[in-house]
């Protein structure tokens, strides 16, 4: 597939009718993104911090492709943040899509972006935690997570590098989490994948730097979503306000950011912890 030629055009010179909904009202200036630059796609959108970043870029007049594996969900997103984006010359569109087919990715990506007319901004936001016995050890279910949460990154990001990399600009933003930081003996599945995506992340930013584009790694704390749900929590925000701090990252080149800051403090601490000790927390 070709994503280098042709894909940085003007959406108006789109054949999507998504991308050519009429202006009502001025989209709100964003820094580093002018109107005609606001094309963007999200994958892991149907609920949590996706769901919360396809809203805030709605709101911003953005075109936006929502991907999740839920049908449904995406549905109601569109139908819910659609208009607010239309009214400001932009769209959301939903595109039901499984992360562990990385097989579709290029073809899809290709489609995707020729429909809204070049891309600037990509969102990889999906992720699974499910609950893990404390004697438990399921092969199955620990590389299934590792294929949602890191597989899945490497099989988007790959070939959103190839393409910002030829056009020279844009930005990448991946959702990790500081659960990656340490070796945690509660989850070691879901701390492996995300600690593989921070540093796929920081190796992807340091090749991509030379070419323009910037990839921000954020790494959540507590966020109140269906994953946090039954858990003990502190320091608890909600979606929106992880999608607000995320957004001001990234379009000011932050290259990491823990959500929110103090999380940042504790990773310090979690990593000056000496191992003899550290293997005999319960968390």
């Amino acid at each position: 597939m070709d994503l280098g030629v042709g894909l940085a055009q003007n959406p108006a010179m789109s054949d999507d009718p998504h991308s050519l909904a009429p202006t009502t009202s001025a989209p709100p200036a964003v820094r580093g993104a002018p109107p005609g630059r606001r094309r963007a796609i999200v994958v892991g959108a149907s609920s949590g911090i996706g769901e919360a970043l396809v809203r805030r870029l709605a709101g911003e007049g953005y075109h936006v492709v929502a991907l999740a594996r839920r049908a449904e969900a995406l549905a109601a997103l569109q139908a819910s943040a659609g208009p607010q984006a239309e009214a400001l010359g932009g769209s959301v569109r939903a595109e039901p899509h499984d992360v562990l087919d990385s097989a579709a990715v290029p073809d899809l990506l290709e489609r995707l972006v020729r429909e809204l007319g070049g891309l600037d901004l990509f969102v990889y936001a999906a992720g699974v935690m499910p609950t893990v016995a404390p004697g438990e050890y399921d092969t199955t279910k620990d590389l299934e997570m590792l294929a949602i949460n890191f597989g899945g990154c490497v099989a988007w990001c790959n070939q959103v590098a190839r393409l910002m990399g030829s056009q020279r600009s844009g930005i990448v933003i991946g959702i990790s989490s500081i659960a990656g930081v340490r070796g945690r003996k509660g989850n070691p599945m879901y701390g492996s994948s995300k600690a593989a995506m921070t540093h796929y992340l920081e190796s992807l930013r340091n090749r991509l730097s030379e070419r323009g584009v910037h990839v921000c790694t954020i790494l959540p704390g507590y966020v109140d979503t269906v994953m946090t749900q039954g858990m003990k929590t502190f320091w608890l925000i909600s979606a929106d306000q992880a999608a607000r701090t995320i957004l001001w990252c990234a379009r000011r080149g932050v290259n990491e950011r823990f959500v929110p800051w103090r999380w940042g403090i504790v990773a310090l601490v979690l990593r000056l912890i000496p191992s003899a000790i550290f293997r005999k927390l319960n968390f």
